[in-house]
Order: C-alpha cells, then sequence, then structure tokens
C-alpha cells in the first residue's frame, strides 16, 4: 500500500503517519514489532533510508522504541480508551543549590536507574518477541 500521490509532504512523513495511524488503531500494540525496514520499503513503496527517517520521527515522538539488532517496537503510550498519550519523559531535576542538591542528585539516581529498569525490559520485551516467533516456527516445523 503506498501513500497517496496527492499528499504534499515527504514520504517519511506519510509513511509516518500511516504506521501512527496503525498504532492509534491497535493494529500494532504497545510491546508488538513494528515491521522491518524493508518490510516497510515494500508497503510504501519508498527507500531504505526514508523507511528510517519514518521510524526516526516515531521514535522522537515518543511512539516507539529501537533495540539495537532486534527491531523497533511500540511504546506503551496508548490510553484507556486506545487514544494516542503523550509518551512519559523522565528529565532529570535541575536544581540550583543548597540542601536541594542532595535531595536531587537522589532524585537523579532514582530517575537513571528507572531509565535503566525501562531499558533492560524494553530489551527482554524484543528477546520475549524472538522467542515467541521460534517456538512458532518449531510449531509449524512439527506439524508438517
Amino acid at each position: 500500500m503506498t501513500p497517496p500521490t496527492h499528499d504534499a509532504r515527504p514520504p517519511y512523513q506519510q509513511a509516518a503517519e500511516a504506521i501512527r495511524s496503525d498504532i492509534k488503531a491497535g493494529r500494532i500494540k504497545p510491546g508488538e514489532q513494528l515491521p522491518s525496514h524493508r518490510e516497510l520499503q515494500e508497503r510504501f513503496g519508498i527507500a531504505n533510508m526514508t523507511a528510517r527517517s519514518a521510524l526516526r520521527v516515531l521514535r522522537e515522538e515518543g511512539l516507539i522504541y529501537t533495540v539495537q539488532g532486534r527491531g523497533s517496537y511500540v511504546a506503551d503510550v496508548i490510553g484507556p480508551g486506545g487514544e494516542l498519550t503523550e509518551a512519559k519523559r523522565v528529565e532529570r531535576p535541575r536544581v540550583a543549590s543548597g540542601a536541594e542538591t542532595a535531595s536531587a542528585e537522589a532524585a537523579g539516581t532514582l530517575t537513571e536507574a528507572l531509565l535503566d529498569v525501562r531499558e533492560q525490559l524494553r530489551t527482554l520485551n524484543a528477546e520475549v518477541q524472538t522467542i515467541k516467533q521460534e517456538v512458532a516456527e518449531l510449531k509449524s516445523r512439527q506439524d508438517q
């Protein structure tokens, strides 16, 4: 399915919008892996770098995250009614001085720890998805 030709936006923005719509509609759910660059190229009739740019836009919006060597996945930013919500970005507190500095350092350490745990969970989720695919392949081979 190629993007409409009457759309004046660059192809990477059109592809990003189509993927964003798939996420919003629930066709691709939080934690699920997105199609590969090659699949996106074929689906939208775009070049590899254009597909990468579309994913970059979605990553910058916080809708997806990428695990090196594994692929891109939908982030957990879907609200209870299925609507897209703001990605929760945790920033290190900026406190000027005094007794607040110790509190800020503790909060910063906690924030860093939470970000590390979040990244570990994303990596583990990617590994679970890979294992699920391998199990499905083994089952299909066994059925043959």
